[in-house]
């Protein structure tokens, strides 16, 4: 595919080995019909005006004054997307009609009709984030992409926090890259989701993330995987598997994450697995089977072979970027090595020939449920078919791992009333 933009960093993915500690589908065919959205081709970054004539500068100017006043704006919901009007196109790519309702554009800045920023998020200061950050020292970037470089930060109460800032194009640009991500934080609110806890528009535009002494699942995974055990690999498959049905089905509006992996997978204090950065996030209508691309973003070695041939963005681009996860946490080896060999490549052979001992990571040696590790490698194999009509939804996905789930809960329960 000639020609392609190709952004191997994604989103500015959080976290990229840091821990704080050591400072045609499945889908049902009834219900949608066969619709897509082709994004613009590459153009001059802006907003179309519309028809009232309001100058777009203005228009960032006057929001950025109600954003600065954080608790005191008004607070409410969007409307659900059916009762949206569509927005007016962009020709820079990043936020359309299937992002942002176009009150928000189209009309001034100073409606509550756009005001739904949570009133738990904080407006940080640019004095604040400078001193979280050390004025931003390089010694803190601990993710970068082609769109934004990530800090760790450590707020006044002694909290670390993940600040992402954005980096990519003009003002208008950023700022409609920041609208776009904080529309789709603001609908979200599930355990396996990251907490965005804040946010900045002073001297730029960022995103001010909760973060654990644990850092993200790279930072374990791609280093001394030793207390990484079994139980604690299981345990984030579940909860990954879990956020990904909710943004795919259970969430207000379908969202396509566009950018799985290790290090977009933050930790909890418990472990408990909570996915981020929604950079190149996309919400998908309930009419529209899919999105068509013109430009690929995202990571290389998790990206799905109709990605590249032919643009096609929907919930099974996250179904394959989650099987390659999978095979990560089963192998412990990273989605691409240094040498730029692909992890599917290398596992594919073994999987077919269901050699389990070469594909297991040697660093668990025999310390993992075998029944539990076979289903798993098995929804990994599935995730990771080339057709994406093979592939399971992640529903189905979530289901087998439920039934993992319950098959060792059944194992352990038995030998317990087998020892009384």
């Amino acid at each position: 595919m000639a020609g392609l933009d190709i952004d191997e960093g994604g989103g500015g993915g959080v976290l990229t080995d840091y821990s704080p500690s050591s400072v045609e589908s499945r889908t049902p065919a009834s219900s949608r019909a066969s619709t897509s959205d082709s994004e613009a081709l590459p153009g001059s970054g802006g907003f179309r005006e519309g028809g009232s004539g309001t100058n777009p500068n203005n228009q960032w100017r006057g929001f950025f004054k109600l954003l600065k006043k954080g608790s005191q704006m008004p607070f409410q919901t969007f409307h659900p997307l059916k009762s949206v009007p569509k927005l007016t196109r962009r020709k820079s790519k990043r936020v359309r009609e299937d992002l942002i309702p176009s009150p928000a554009l189209n009309s001034s800045f100073d409606s509550a009709e756009f005001a739904n920023f949570r009133s738990s998020w904080k407006n940080f200061t640019l004095s604040e984030l400078q001193a979280a950050t050390d004025d931003f020292s390089h010694d803190n970037v601990i993710g970068e992409g082609g769109y934004a470089e990530v800090y760790l930060g450590k707020l006044e109460d002694g909290n670390f926090v993940a600040i992402k800032k954005l980096t990519r194009g003009n003002q208008e640009e950023m700022t409609a890259d920041f609208l776009s991500e904080l529309g789709i934080i603001v609908h979200v609110n599930h355990p396996n989701i990251a907490r965005l806890i804040g946010y900045g528009v002073e001297g730029g535009m960022f995103l001010v993330l909760q973060l654990s002494p644990h850092g993200s699942l790279s930072s374990i995974l791609y280093g001394p995987r030793e207390k990484l055990n079994w139980s604690l690999r299981f345990k984030i498959i579940l909860g990954t598997a879990e956020g990904l049905c909710y943004l795919h089905e259970g969430c207000q509006r379908r969202i396509i994450h566009k950018d799985i992996k290790a290090s977009n997978i933050l930790l909890s204090e418990t472990f408990e697995p909570q996915i981020s950065d929604f950079g190149l996030a996309k919400w998908l209508p309930d009419q529209w089977t899919h999105h068509t691309v013109s430009k690929v973003e995202g990571t290389f070695g998790y990206l799905p072979p109709e990605f590249f041939m032919h643009g096609i963005v929907d919930e099974k681009t996250d179904v394959y970027a989650y099987g390659v996860l999978l095979l990560e946490l089963i192998t412990g080896r990273q989605a691409l090595d240094s040498s730029q060999k692909s992890l599917i490549m290398w596992a594919k052979p073994l999987l077919i020939a269901n050699n389990i001992k070469d594909i297991v990571d040697p660093v668990l040696g025999e310390n993992y449920d075998k029944e539990q590790m076979n289903l798993v490698i098995l929804i990994a194999s599935q995730c990771v078919e080339q057709s994406s009509t093979q592939r399971p939804l992640m529903s189905e996905a979530c289901s087998f791992s439920f039934i993992c789930h319950c098959h060792f809960l059944i194992a352990k329960y038995s030998s317990i009333v087998c020892l009384e």
